[in-house]
């Protein structure tokens, strides 16, 4: 179960500037496009595009490894959940 929200208070564009590609419960899988927005517009918007990514049921794993460094590409690695 993970919560990726992207920006800090973009709650209130109200999902201007958003697409999204999956819904709440779907199971994803390596390289499923997740969500689309507009970098530009939500910064013009006045927003912080810091991102909080929060696996909410942690406790059902061993481990949750996060990729080290502070800048990730599209298709790398983002997080490794061992069960």
């Amino acid at each position: 179960e993970i919560l990726i929200h992207v920006g800090i208070d973009t709650v209130k564009l109200e999902g201007q500037y958003f697409t999204a590609h999956v819904s709440v419960g779907d199971r994803v899988n390596v390289g499923d496009l997740l969500l689309e927005f507009d970098y530009a517009a939500i910064i013009n918007s006045g927003y912080d595009l810091t991102t909080p990514i929060i696996i909410s049921n942690s406790e059902d794993y061993q481990d949750v490894l996060y990729a080290k460094g502070t800048s990730i590409t599209e298709q790398a690695p983002l997080l490794t959940v061992i069960r």
